[in-house]
């Protein structure tokens, strides 16, 4: 056998090796339930919805965003995040923030935001007429 195809078969075995490794070690846990992410020190993706009767804060001098969030049980959080406001913020119907929670706050390092579809309008129309 050609030793060429030895030493690519290894660098194939090797690639797939360390890509295994990687994927593995992701350590984000995904939460709805903020009395959950309350207990956990490590890197969560929390889903929920900006509570809009307490509006947000910016900080511009420290380009510090923050706003409540709560879950789908009603139980809030704030979330600390440094950075801009997101786009689309003010329409989203949900919200995803990745980061750590500590000290009674969640910092996130990513938020992403969800806006309704305009398809909803149509087929909340199209549920009250059948």
């Amino acid at each position: 056998m050609n030793n060429k195809y030895i030493f690519g078969g290894i660098i194939i075995v090797i690639f797939f090796g360390i890509m295994g490794f990687l994927l593995t070690q992701t350590n984000i846990k995904y939460e709805e339930n903020f009395v959950e992410l309350t207990k956990s020190d490590a890197t969560i993706k929390a889903t929920g919805s900006w509570v809009k009767e307490k509006n947000y804060e910016i900080d511009r001098e420290n380009n510090i965003f923050s706003f409540y969030m709560k879950d789908f049980n009603g139980k809030e959080i704030k979330v600390i995040y440094n950075g801009a406001v997101p786009n689309n913020f003010e329409s989203s119907t949900s919200v995803v923030v990745t980061g750590k929670y500590k000290e009674g706050n969640f910092y996130a390092s990513d938020i992403l935001t969800k806006c309704p579809s305009k398809y909803e309008n149509e087929y909340e129309a199209a549920k009250k007429t059948s």
